[in-house]
């Protein structure tokens, strides 16, 4: 008798723990995996009953805010509200009723939501005080006066601008064109919003596509920096005659390379520092060919191509074959073949070389704060290390220098700071204007910045300069907006 009860009992014992698992699997184990999917229509809409938090920038400016709703026959209580329309969207992204959450409205929805494990016991104290809890507010690294120019500055023209805190990896600036805006999507018409979005995702010039993070193009000449930290690092110098013939016979191919719009490079040889200066196709394709396509795919490595993007939103995968022969060797030491790179990766190529060879992985997402101030979580750019020895750093930096002070870059001078770039012009398709691109940095200290620009078919199928042209004095003007805190 004894024995069948004590089977009983631990029937009804399991039965119990089993009745006591599921919910605790479900409410919370899974809950915040559940809360983050962006398809789980149920939750978003029981989300509308919460005051979700603000997106700020350091100033506490806000770019993104729960509203309540002025339609008193509206059951959603809070409406999403983005006060600056289309000049943060590519950072926020959209909340909405019937297409779910992107970007940092996705990605930080917990905090946002205040249901992450960090915002634990302050919910605990809010239920036993009877307390509402609205959402954590998430800081974003952004400056207000770089982003506001970077968008003026590129104005109506298709491309991208990226500023990075070499430091850090903070995203000081991102901005694309076309751009959308958020409030198009996170009304609470269901039918205005599937109208809105029809009309985005139909237009052929992606308004939806954040070119700065999501979008792979030919880096052109500004891919050089790649190749010559990787002859640095493979012997060659900066001082090191090298040749500069006006066509350079490709080993294993009848296609030839010559210098863009058929020009030459001085008379026959040039110095490493010389060749990025002018930026000569023809030195740097026999270069790449010198150096080998594994040494050259390694190097880039190096900057973070072949690699899942760190950044903390979602990014395009920058890549260089790595297994290429001699003809794809010679062209993708120049930036051309098969080397694609988002502007993003390219301005973190650029504040590597600024940075002192210590890569640090982008972030635009600085901390979440309650609404009682107290800092709930803090991010941080991944610590890639030291990817190229400093010195190599160093000679790149004196390199990229030159191009500003008398080469291609000229008009990314600003007086009074010292500027180092690269400028590049990347073709793409036959018969089409090539894409217009500069990399660069100034500033030391406390206050430094890198940044990448690419203007879509922003050149001129005759002339190299066109990067420089284009693309440069929109970065030089991003820069010195955030040096000298000019809007």
């Amino acid at each position: 008798m004894n024995r069948q009860i004590r089977r009983v009992a631990v029937v009804v014992l399991v039965a119990f723990l089993a009745l006591l698992a599921a919910p605790l699997y479900w409410q919370v184990l899974a809950a915040d995996r559940l809360a983050n999917d962006s398809r789980n229509t149920r939750v978003l809409i029981k989300e509308y009953s919460i005051e979700r938090g603000p997106i700020v920038l350091a100033d506490n400016f806000e770019v993104a805010r729960s509203v309540r709703s002025r339609d008193r026959s509206d059951p959603l209580e809070f409406v999403r509200d983005y006060p600056q329309g289309r000049r943060y969207g590519m950072v926020t992204g959209f909340y909405s009723l019937v297409f779910g959450r992107t970007l940092a409205e996705q990605e930080f929805n917990s905090y946002l939501l205040g249901r992450a494990p960090e915002q634990f016991g302050q919910n605990v104290t809010d239920l036993l005080t009877a307390r509402e809890t609205p959402g954590g507010t998430l800081v974003l690294t952004l400056d207000r006066a770089t982003q506001e120019v970077a968008e003026r500055r590129l104005g109506s023209r298709k491309g991208a601008v990226v500023a990075l805190d070499p430091r850090t990896g903070a995203v000081l600036a991102m901005t694309t064109y076309p751009r959308y805006d958020p409030n198009q999507l996170s009304s609470h018409s269901p039918e205005q919003i599937r109208r809105n979005w029809d009309r985005l995702i139909n237009d052929e010039d992606g308004p939806l596509l954040n070119r700065a993070a999501g979008a792979l193009y030919p880096p052109g000449s500004t891919f050089k920096v790649v190749t010559a930290a990787a002859a640095l690092e493979n012997g060659v110098s900066m001082t090191e005659e090298l040749p500069s013939p006006p066509v350079y016979d490709v080993p294993q191919t009848s296609a030839d390379i010559r210098n863009f719009g058929g020009s030459t490079c001085g008379d026959g040889s040039l110095t490493l520092t010389e060749a990025l200066q002018i930026s000569c196709n023809t030195t740097f394709a026999a270069l790449g060919v010198r150096i080998g396509g594994e040494k050259l795919a390694a190097e880039a490595e190096k900057f973070g191509f072949n690699r899942p993007s760190p950044y903390q939103l979602p990014a395009a995968t920058s890549t260089i074959p790595a297994d290429q022969d001699v003809p794809a060797t010679a062209q993708s030491a120049i930036g051309q073949r098969d080397v694609r790179a988002s502007p993003l990766q390219m301005a973190t190529v650029a504040a590597t070389v600024a940075n002192g060879g210590r890569r640090m992985g982008p972030f635009v997402a600085r901390q979440v704060v309650s609404d009682k101030g107290r800092v709930v979580k803090r991010f941080e750019g991944e610590d890639f290390g030291q990817v190229i020895p400093e010195q190599v750093a160093g000679d790149l930096r004196d390199m990229m220098l030159q191009v500003v002070e008398g080469g291609t870059g000229v008009a990314a001078q600003i007086p009074g700071l010292q500027v180092a770039g690269k400028t590049g012009t990347a073709q793409h398709a036959q018969g089409r204007n090539p894409h217009a691109w500069f990399i660069g940095f100034t500033g030391s200290g406390d206050r430094q910045i890198a940044v990448a620009v690419v203007v879509e078919e922003g050149g001129n199928l005759g002339s190299e300069a066109t990067g420089g042209r284009t693309a440069a004095p929109i970065a030089r003007d991003v820069m010195a907006a955030y040096m000298r805190g000019q809007g």
